[in-house]
């Protein structure tokens, strides 16, 4: 069978290969050398990454990806919608990313405008992540400005490019909680934006992410796989640490070495027919482990739930 015959396919993302905004870089390997341990450990696809880690001209992307018979599955967008005055340049931000991954991408393959509010822009939310008060939220207007952005963003990329927009929930992000996702999918078009359902950061939010397929099953049109362990959260938790120091702490784990029931959710996206990526996140800072040995184990660990 080939891949495009599946019904759903595994890609990775630079983040799983200490490739992380936020951290000193100076360690991290570079895109080629992340691009050959992606396709000697087994994944069909990667995203784009944090902007300015791989190439932005188009015709060597593509090369580079054709090369490895990688496909690339999506690029994150950041921006804080819920300021108007950032609207234009975000507008501006989706639109050139847009381009880049249609002019890069094979015939029948649709990448997605990953966007998300800008995590740890907020300095009161990245300091409470995993445990945000709800008057620590946007308020009703804000909403509305919010989903004012994120609609004309979809539109617009899909008016001149045809590919679509799922939104990131994000830890440090205005849209964290559960209560908050279900509040953006309520006031944002079904049409234009899905939810890249992100299961590690859906657990640090407060939720579960079987309960999150349950709920929000018809808007989710893309999905990262991450694991996260109950002894970091609790920690984190408990020492108040953000963000930053949470995901540096061991906040992300390795597959199935955390509090994520896999095997559930894939008999829950199985159930939904989702036909679409999973892109494994492990999220670790440059130099903290061995990317490709962690990378080899994810994979396998896919294997044994049929992918």
């Amino acid at each position: 069978m080939s891949a495009l015959e599946r019904r759903i396919r595994v890609g990775s993302a630079p983040c799983s290969w200490g490739v992380l905004d936020g951290f000193d870089l100076s360690q991290a390997p570079g895109y080629a050398q992340v691009l050959d341990g992606m396709a000697e450990t087994g994944y069909e696809g990667t995203e784009y990454g944090d902007p300015g880690f791989m190439p932005d001209d188009a015709d060597l992307l593509r090369r580079e990806l054709a090369a490895r018979s990688l496909t690339m599955i999506g690029a994150f967008v950041p921006a804080t919608l819920a300021d108007p005055v950032a609207h234009a340049p975000a507008l501006s931000l989706a639109l050139r990313t847009a381009r880049l991954l249609a002019a890069c991408a094979a015939p029948d393959d649709r990448p997605f405008v990953v966007l998300a509010d800008d995590p740890c822009s907020d300095p009161v939310r990245l300091k409470c992540a995993g445990r945000i008060q709800q008057e620590q939220g946007l308020t009703a207007e804000q909403w509305r400005t919010l989903a004012r952005g994120a609609d004309s963003i979809a539109r617009a990329v899909r008016d001149e490019t045809g590919l679509r927009t799922v939104f990131h929930h994000h830890s440090g992000s205005f849209v964290e909680t559960p209560s908050e996702i279900e509040t953006l999918l309520d006031i944002t078009a079904p049409d234009l934006i899905g939810l890249c359902l992100d299961t590690g950061h859906y657990i640090y939010g407060g939720g579960d992410a079987l309960d999150a397929l349950k709920r929000f099953g018809g808007r989710v049109w893309h999905v990262h796989f991450k694991d996260c362990p109950q002894p970091v959260l609790d920690r984190a938790r408990a020492e108040g640490w953000d963000y930053l120091q949470a995901v540096a702490g061991g906040l992300f784990c390795e597959l199935g070495t955390g509090l994520v029931d896999f095997p559930s959710l894939m008999r829950e996206l199985e159930r939904l027919d989702y036909r679409g990526w999973i892109v494994v996140e492990d999220e670790f800072p440059p130099g903290t482990r061995v990317a490709k040995d962690s990378a080899r184990r994810d994979r396998e660990f896919l294997k044994t739930l049929g992918l």
